[in-house]
């Protein structure tokens, strides 16, 4: 058998573990450079210099910027449905889990994801596709706070002239419209945002508890 014939050997498990650092080291460098930069900003160069790789190493795992950007994004949401899933399942009051939810959003205030996220979504207005791809991520979490609020609908009756499901429509909207207010830095005497969202935690538990 010659070496053209020779059928090539699969990647070891030490080469897999390389390519798993770099790229996630590639996109640690473009979360922190989205933060500093903003989506229009971003250069795949920095990107690279930040991360401590060649230009043409991004490119190997990614292609381009914009598969990039997604792909960090699918890394960050993944990570925070599968926490916010595990809370809203777990055995406590609803209005618990609901207030554990705000104040998963001050962690990712401070973490910058919901900064990627508000990028991302102002990318998707003029690039059709970054539009798609987080529309479906953004529809994982709406599912999610729907199911939660459904919950609410069985155990308590109707709430009030409001389906379960548009319910959460008006919960959703709320974290996200939220999330850009207070990156555009409004302040909590202005714009109470942060007490705004949590008042609807107090109304779950006035619910949960039969108190007025």
């Amino acid at each position: 058998m010659t070496s053209v014939d020779r059928p090539a050997r699969p990647p070891s498990v030490a080469t897999g573990r390389v390519a798993g650092a770099t790229r996630a080291s590639i996109l640690e460098a473009a979360r922190l450079r989205l933060l500093a930069d903003g989506y229009a900003g971003l250069s795949t160069r920095a990107v690279a210099e930040a991360a401590g790789v060649p230009l043409s190493q991004l490119h190997y795992h990614f292609g381009s910027k914009q598969r990039l950007i997604l792909d960090l994004l699918e890394t960050e949401n993944a990570r925070r449905l599968a926490r916010q899933t595990e809370m809203y399942a777990a055995d406590q009051p609803l209005w618990r889990r609901y207030e554990q939810a705000c104040d998963f959003l001050e962690d990712d205030l401070e973490s910058g994801y919901v900064r990627v996220l508000q990028e991302m979504i102002a990318a998707g207005w003029s690039d059709p596709e970054i539009g798609e791809h987080v529309r479906d991520l953004l529809q994982d979490w709406l599912d999610l706070i729907t199911a939660v609020a459904r919950e609410a609908e069985s155990r308590y009756g109707a709430l009030g002239p409001i389906p379960a499901d548009e319910l959460a429509a008006l919960v959703g909207q709320a974290f996200v419209g939220g999330e850009a207010m207070l990156l555009l830095g409004f302040d909590r005497q202005r714009w109470p945002i942060r007490s705004a969202l949590r008042r609807i935690g107090l109304l779950l538990r006035r619910l949960e508890e039969g108190t007025s």
